[in-house]
């Protein structure tokens, strides 16, 4: 389970990462990113190594 969110929330950032640079859409990237900046510090913080 905790790869897959890991997997998750690099799939997040890099769609964030296009739809910010290349088409601007909005608040709706910027809350993928949050979403997968969350599911990083959760991994982190539950002490697995978040690579």
């Amino acid at each position: 389970m905790g790869s897959l969110l890991y997997a998750i929330a690099v799939i997040l950032i890099i769609c964030w990462a296009i739809g910010f640079f290349a088409y601007g859409a909005g608040s709706l990237i910027h809350l993928l990113l949050v979403i997968a900046l969350i599911a990083i510090i959760l991994r982190v913080i539950q002490g697995r190594n978040p690579l």
